[in-house]
């Protein structure tokens, strides 16, 4: 038997990522969960925010931002950067993150993430609570140990994190590529 509910965000789980903004001098970082792709050619992205969040100036105003893929290893600083305010401490230095320059953006990248994602925001479109915020991706960065033997991005070696309802996951066991159910079985 099924239950209904009135409409509310029931689209889990979603990606956790660490959102850099500023400068190298004057940087923030904080969690957002609502986010994902849009385009593929041009490549885009976007992240709903909260116009009270301490870091919606900053994407306002310079423009741009990196999308820093979290890992289990990064999972206290994901949930940190999500429950403090960068008005209130220097998350960066709190949780001992590196901030690196990013190459097509000033807001810095952080080193410890596997994959940092430039972005240069195309257009903020008010939607009541958020505000979603669509991004050109300019660049990714990726951290090579994270590569295989044939030069493919491994995400089981990254150990990326989801969120779901409130509560972080890793990501789960391999089902299976893009097209399986349909592939040809070899004889």
């Amino acid at each position: 038997m099924k239950e209904y509910w009135k409409g509310g965000n029931m689209l889990y789980p979603v990606p956790a990522v660490l959102v850099s903004v500023g400068t190298m001098e004057n940087k923030n970082v904080f969690t957002v969960a609502w986010c994902g792709t849009v385009c593929t050619n041009p490549p885009m992205l976007y992240i709903s925010v909260r116009k009270e969040r301490y870091s919606y100036p900053f994407i306002v105003e310079n423009k741009e931002f990196v999308v820093n893929l979290t890992t289990k290893d990064l999972a206290f600083a994901t949930d940190y950067a999500g429950v403090k305010s960068g008005k209130d401490t220097d998350k960066f230095k709190d949780l001992g993150l590196t901030a690196i320059e990013s190459k097509y953006v000033k807001a810095p990248s952080i080193s410890e993430s596997p994959v940092n994602i430039e972005c240069m925001v195309r257009e903020i479109i008010p939607l009541g609570s958020h505000d979603m915020i669509l991004a050109d991706i300019l660049g990714v960065t990726i951290e090579n140990s994270y590569m295989d033997d044939k030069g493919k991005f491994d995400l089981k070696k990254a150990n990326v994190i989801t969120y779901s309802h409130g509560e972080y996951y890793g990501l789960g066991e391999y089902l299976g590529k893009f097209g399986y159910s349909v592939k040809k079985k070899k004889k």
